[in-house]
């Protein structure tokens, strides 16, 4: 009997791990997209539980293959935001302070009430910039009485839908724009960073909408706004960063074709999977929050910071803008197929929003 369970376990764990290689954008397939990590891990231990148990029949052995195909090719999908994997974004060297820019993200879960934490880690690391997600009136009063002096410039969009947005700076920022891209209560900002080397840095602040039962029933309305500002980087050769909470892992199929389409890279690869979300549950954690950047960038520093009353940690990131050192990144670029599946995806959220395709 115990045999039986295991090897419709390896199964079952062999399914979900190919459910998420579907073109299927309900929430019930996209799902699998997240816990990696965890079902790496767990077909790893159903293979070694079956082994030990003493296969003695073919189809014990079947269910050993399919535990064993299952970690191979979830852990084949996590390895290049592990250690053992090559970087893709270089670490900085020696560099002048005034080619820095300093960033703090952080979801502070609209009802948390806990402002105090994040004023503490933003008075404590002094980011030039800190960007919160889900933050509504309540939470702009807190930021503005605490550190809206001395982070003067800001964009303030309130909301009580868990997609207000509010970003502080210590810089000037420049040409500000607050976008509704794909849908009419989703905002996103999109600015012009002035470094005080006087280097110019375009900034897109994003908190697309995720597929799950309370959100939406498909990913097509996140897809869709990740390729759409991918699609605009593309045609730019500014230094661009682009971050917040995207509702989506660095390893799915919408990410990874984002980086393509823009031609941006992730710092993480080759350092770690700086899991930001659930930060009340280890064992169901995997990175949500990004920051990717152009081959214009360096990294000086990275790191998740405490806990700040909301199911996400923020991240810290410590960017040096040096577009001398270019060459040094390796960003990949989209076939002809990934181009047209991206612009595929936009238009239908346009059409499907009652908009003429761009």
């Amino acid at each position: 009997m115990l045999q039986i369970l295991l090897t419709l376990l390896g199964c079952l764990v062999l399914l979900i791990t190919l459910v998420p290689y579907l073109r299927i954008r309900h929430w019930s397939v996209r799902g699998f997209d997240f816990p990696l990590l965890q079902i790496a891990s767990m077909a790893t231990a159903l293979a070694l539980v079956q082994l030990a148990a003493g296969p003695s029949h073919w189809w014990h052995w079947g269910g050993i293959v399919a535990s064993l195909l299952a970690a191979v090719i979830q852990w084949s999908r996590i390895y290049p935001w592990t250690v053992l994997a090559r970087r893709i974004v270089v670490r900085s060297g020696p560099h002048a302070p005034d080619r820095e820019l300093k960033l703090l993200i952080s979801n502070v879960l609209m009802p948390n009430r806990q402002a105090e934490k994040l004023i503490a880690l933003v008075r404590s690391h002094q980011p030039d910039l800190l960007l919160t997600l889900e933050s509504d009136q309540w939470w702009g009063e807190q930021l503005d009485a605490a550190i809206g002096a001395e982070m003067p410039d800001a964009v303030r969009v309130p909301l009580d839908n868990l997609y207000g947005m509010h970003l502080y700076s210590r810089l000037p920022l420049e040409d500000v724009q607050v976008k509704w891209l794909i849908q009419d209560d989703i905002p996103s900002i999109h600015a012009w960073v002035r470094l005080k080397s006087g280097g110019r840095i375009r900034l897109h602040a994003l908190h697309p909408r995720p597929p799950a039962p309370s959100e939406s029933d498909e990913s097509l309305w996140r897809d869709a706004e990740l390729l759409l500002v991918g699609k605009e980087i593309a045609k730019s050769a500014h230094p661009t960063v682009v971050a917040g909470d995207l509702n989506d892992v660095a390893w799915s199929r919408t990410t990874k074709l984002f980086c393509k389409i823009s031609g941006m890279l992730d710092p993480r690869r080759g350092r770690g999977l700086y899991s930001t979300f659930h930060a009340r549950y280890p064992l169901l954690r995997w990175p949500l929050d990004h920051v990717f950047v152009t081959e214009h960038f360096t990294l000086v520093a990275m790191q998740r910071l405490p806990e700040v009353g909301s199911d996400h940690f923020p991240i810290l990131i410590s960017l040096c803008h040096n577009p001398s050192r270019a060459d040094e990144n390796e960003p990949e670029q989209a076939d002809a197929e990934e181009r047209r599946d991206a612009e595929e995806t936009v238009e239908e959220a346009q059409e499907r929003h009652g908009e003429e395709p761009v």
